[in-house]
């Protein structure tokens, strides 16, 4: 099993002056400690919804894993996950392959449907019914993928998109195209887009059976398609509660239970006390422990 390191706060000690450099010396913390995945949210606002002040700082996550392409080397850079409603997809199809060539072919376009109203209400950024959001979801994720296939420049037609032209050039450095990542674990449209679309999938660490479970309705839909399921990356988002309390073997006996289900990347989030010290001291003593488990 690979580790992975999810930002998801901006708030450290320092502020905002020191905030530049606690991404820098987190990035290279990542490499020594031997991750492979580094992501940040997509809001506009703090999460309110999870216990934190909407106030508190939120980096742009484009600009910020473009920051994080200059200053790593080995690590898949991410957002977990974009919401569909944030940016037009040709323009976001865009931003991934700008993404996937300055990193080198290290990009992975994380999607998922949007949730959080206030931040859209606030910045005027039109939030549709959920049904329309996952209507335009499947939209966006055929529109990347025809932008990203050189032979096909349009023009793509669509409930809600319309593009006269598919031209992106540069094309992305990956090849077919930079991995697709769905996120989410709703049983009916979510897994059913990832079976049909996404390279990747990610779910939140609940318990094995749950995991157990979404990954059988999964498979059904990847039968449904006609799609092996092998070809899909499964990561978990693990809150690691026990990493940070100091407690690496308790930590690591929670993650083995979720043995044998073919999970790919345990994503971690930081504390608020800091990315490097945390990536140095609690994460990298876990790498190896986490390598052995299958």
């Amino acid at each position: 099993m690979h580790v992975g390191i999810h930002v998801m706060r901006f708030d450290y000690p320092g502020g905002t002056a020191h905030l530049r450099q606690e991404l820098l010396d987190g990035c290279e913390a990542a490499e020594q400690a031997g991750l492979t995945w580094m992501s940040v949210m997509d809001h506009y606002f703090q999460m309110m919804p999870a216990g934190f002040p909407a106030d508190d700082p939120m980096l742009e996550a484009y600009t910020t894993l473009g920051f994080m392409a200059a200053r790593t080397s080995t690590l898949q850079l991410g957002a977990l996950v974009t919401g569909v409603t944030y940016r037009h997809p040709g323009l976001l199809a865009k931003i991934g392959t700008t993404l996937d060539v300055l990193s080198a072919g290290r990009a992975t376009l994380g999607l998922g449907a949007a949730w959080y109203d206030r931040e859209h209400e606030a910045l005027g950024v039109p939030f549709p019914p959920l049904a329309e959001r996952f209507e335009r979801l499947e939209e966006t994720l055929q529109i990347c993928l025809q932008m990203w296939d050189p032979d096909d420049n349009g023009p793509f037609s669509g409930t809600h998109y319309q593009l006269a032209e598919t031209l992106c050039s540069p094309q992305p450095v990956s090849r077919p195209h930079p991995e697709v990542m769905v996120g989410g674990s709703g049983e009916r449209k979510t897994l059913r887009l990832v079976a049909q679309y996404a390279d990747a999938c990610n779910f939140f660490a609940t318990s094995p059976g749950e995991i157990r479970h979404k990954l059988d309705v999964l498979h059904q839909h990847c039968a449904d398609v006609g799609r092996d399921p092998a070809q899909i990356r499964v990561t978990m988002l693990h809150q690691a509660p026990q990493l940070k309390d100091g407690d690496l073997d308790g930590f690591v006996r929670d993650v083995e239970t979720y043995r044998g289900l073919a999970i790919d990347t345990l994503i971690v989030s930081p504390p608020p006390t800091g990315l490097a010290g945390f990536l140095r001291d609690a994460v990298g003593p876990a790498v190896p422990r986490l390598a052995e488990i299958e």
